[in-house]
This record gives structure tokens, sequence and C-alpha cells, in this order.
């Protein structure tokens, strides 16, 4: 069971570490144009989210799908920048009643991508183990965590800017998907496949 907590604290502490900001940015990206009275959303494609980067990083610390490291940490700025400029297109419309399903399907591919990422640094931490479900387990509950963490800090954010400060949703969302750009656009740089 300790080895459990300790799988849950490396999946925890992946997500939450501000070196390695990509997964906050585009939780972040994906969480913002939604409030507190949008938690069913919110709830559906964190979901979403969870089950399919779960999906690949079991097949990838199994060893059934594998895929190219560099390609994997271009694509997962790229889902970020692709998010922030759905979000901006998006923030011009009344989300209340717009169905999410171009959300859902989005947020389930870049969970697979996401999802690869996760399997690279948890394959290295793996390396020549051979029981690898407890660890699993325990690294993707970390990373769950961490995850509802993310999207509740964000939320309240929003709840603040929108509500308390009066700030109006369009804008807020516009002004936080172009700042995510311009933090994203150096990391895209920096990753591109040559």
């Amino acid at each position: 069971m300790q080895d459990f907590w300790f799988y849950i604290k490396l999946g925890l502490e992946h997500v939450l570490d501000l070196g390695a900001y990509d997964h906050i940015l585009f939780l972040a990206a994906l969480a913002v144009p939604f409030t507190f009275k949008n938690w069913k959303k919110v709830l559906l494609l964190a979901t979403v989210f969870t089950i399919t980067h779960c999906l690949s990083l079991g097949l990838s610390a199994y060893g059934v799908l594998i895929m190219d490291v560099g390609l994997i940490e271009f694509l997962i700025p790229l889902t970020i920048l692709l998010t922030a400029v759905f979000n901006i297109i998006y923030a011009k419309s009344d989300t209340e009643h717009k169905t999410i399903l171009l959300h859902v399907i989005a947020t389930a591919f870049f969970g697979v991508i996401h999802g690869f990422g996760f399997s690279n640094y948890f394959n290295m931490l793996m390396a020549g183990e051979e029981e690898k479900l407890g660890p699993l387990l325990g690294f993707a509950t970390g990373i769950e965590l961490s995850q509802l963490t993310v999207v509740l800090a964000v939320l309240s954010v929003t709840y603040l800017f929108q509500s308390v400060l009066r700030v109006k949703k369009t804008i807020f969302i516009v002004s936080v998907s172009i700042l995510i750009l311009l933090v994203t656009i150096p990391m895209l740089i920096a990753t591109f496949p040559v």
C-alpha cells in the first residue's frame, strides 16, 4: 500500500510540477469557458479526458502501442494551442445552450495524446519492473487528483473574475486563451520535430 501512495504522489507531482506546466495549461484551456454553473459539462469533459488518457497510458505501459516521444512532446502543446483557439472562436457564442459534442470529441482525441505523454514519464519510472498494474493505478489516481485540483482552481478564478470582479465572460475567455497561446507558442517552437 505504501508503494501505491508513492505512485499517487508521483502522478500528482507530474501534473502539478510548475517546471512542466504543459498539462496545467491544457486543463486551464479546457476549463476556462465554463463556470461552476456548468459543472456537469466540465465533469463530462474531465471524465472523457480521464478515460482516454488512461487508455493510452495503459496501452503504452504494457507495450501494446508505443508512440514516438518527440512527436508526443510536439503534439501536447499543439493540443493546448488548438483548445485555446477553439475557446476564442467559441467565446462569441452562448455556451449555455450549445452542444459540447465538438468539445467532447476534441477532448477524447487530446486525452489520448496526453496519455502517451504521461506514459513517457511512467515508462521511465517502471524500466525493468515486471509488476505494473498497482503502480499504474496509483500513478493514474495521482494524475486524476491533480487534474481535479487544476480544474477547481480554474473554475474558482473564473468565478472571481466573472462574478466578483464582473469581467464579461467573452472578455475573460478570450483574454485567458490569448495568454495561454502566448505561453504555448514557444513550447511549440522548441518541440517542433525536425
